[in-house]
């Protein structure tokens, strides 16, 4: 059985003897989904030479939940995708909360992002729920 290329380390780090040592990502699409997960979670100024980079969407979730924070969040991963991913095209952003939702939490907003990776044909939507206490 021969192993399958890789493009990338799936994140977070899980063992696979596969494709060993880690699972790897083994397509674009896969690629550009973890890149964008990684600067909606990242704090800013937690990454290494890189103080601006993330939209740390956890961090907004100890603010008053208003229609003026999800602008503020919209316009941060507006800012840190053509910053730093400047394959994807947002298409949509949207804000769920437990108002909209009741299966979620007081303290939980789910960030659904649907976007375009350029140039190929491909779109996709990464969806998080974010809480306090996680």
């Amino acid at each position: 059985m021969s192993k399958l290329e890789g493009i990338s380390v799936k994140v977070p780090l899980v063992y696979d003897s596969t494709d060993g040592p880690y699972k790897l990502n083994k397509t674009i699409e896969a690629v550009m989904k973890q890149n964008l997960k990684m600067v909606l979670l990242t704090n800013p100024g937690e990454r290494i030479f890189e103080p601006d980079f993330g939209v740390g969407l956890h961090g907004f979730l100890f603010e008053n939940i208003s229609d003026d924070l999800l602008d503020r969040i919209a316009e941060r991963i507006k800012d840190q995708v053509a910053t730093y991913l400047t394959n994807i095209r947002l298409v949509s952003i949207d804000f769920t909360t437990s108002d909209e939702n009741t299966s979620l939490g007081h303290n939980e907003i789910q960030t659904s992002i649907r976007y375009a990776i350029l140039p190929f044909n491909s779109s996709s939507t990464l969806t998080i729920t974010s809480s306090t206490t996680t």
